[in-house]
């Protein structure tokens, strides 16, 4: 079916519900590796709800329910996740109840041959007294959407990174089996659980979500910049570019300018960049 472009720009959903409970939040932190090691003192209060609970602030990410996608009428077995951000106003509490505003806030045409890109908006306030939460931000690239005769994308330019070598690396391993750990969050798409389904895709074996491999991102700065202190987290942006594996170790590289922290993710294996253009704001 062809883009109506016109149409989907046009579509907002309001005061979309979502709520989570505490066992939502460990679940989460548990899916981007939080709590592997039990002594390790700065991680438990993620995944422990007696010491404290914090919240993993990539969480953000996975709130926004997919329903403004699934109805636009794309080829969803084709439709790859491109990129994420989030903006935070204020902390994820372990528990919250949120209404929604999303919208498809621009479709791009990239030809018959590469597909359609979208940018998906959503913005959370909370249920009790309507005040911001944060904004959460996708891009996809709908490859058999393309050439319905919309505009092009803009041209984007790669963020350069500073000519040095990383202030500071961090290497995360993912578990055999994150992948069916971290589909309990919500995201059952069998090309993470399904060895056939992945293989009529294209990969040999299920490849880890890509908001899981954001999450491993938001992990890694919190270890190594934040000293675990969800508080300083104010946004993360990131372009995904390749897959990883489960069982595959992630390497973040990093680099801070005062408040901001640009960085990278490669596996340790291949060193193939799976996460670039990545840019993290910490509080001020």
């Amino acid at each position: 079916m062809t883009i109506d472009r016109d149409a989907l720009l046009r579509t907002v959903l309001t005061k979309v519900p979502v709520s989570y409970e505490e066992k939502d939040a460990i679940l989460y932190a548990l899916g981007v590796g939080f709590g592997r090691d039990p002594a390790n003192e700065g991680e438990l209060p993620y995944v422990v709800e007696t010491l404290g609970l914090q919240t993993v602030p990539s969480m953000a990410s996975i709130l926004p329910p997919p329903r403004i996608v699934m109805d636009a009428g794309l080829d969803m077995p084709r439709v790859l996740h491109w990129g994420e951000s989030f903006e935070l106003y204020r902390p994820l509490p372990p528990r919250a109840s949120l209404l929604l505003t999303q919208r498809i806030a621009a479709i791009h045409d990239r030809g018959a041959e590469y597909g359609a890109e979208l940018d998906i908006e959503s913005e959370m306030r909370r249920a009790s007294d309507d005040d911001v939460v944060g904004i959460v931000r996708t891009r996809l690239l709908a490859r058999g959407d393309g050439g319905f005769g919309g505009p092009a994308p803009p041209v984007r330019t790669r963020r350069e990174l500073p000519e040095r070598e990383p202030d500071f690396t961090c290497d995360l391993e993912t578990r055999p089996d994150q992948a069916l750990l971290y589909r309990l969050s919500g995201d059952f798409n069998p090309l993470h659980a399904d060895s056939r389904a992945a293989q009529r895709a294209g990969f040999p074996r299920p490849i880890l979500h890509g908001r899981c491999t954001f999450g491993f991102a938001c992990h890694a700065i919190l270890k190594t910049v934040c000293d675990y202190d969800f508080t300083l987290m104010r946004g993360l942006e990131a372009r995904f570019t390749a897959v990883v594996y489960p069982g595959e170790k992630i390497r973040t590289e990093m680099w801070q300018d005062g408040n901001v922290v640009a960085f990278r993710c490669r596996t340790t294996t291949e060193g193939k960049v799976v996460i670039d253009d990545g840019l993290c704001m910490l509080d001020s």
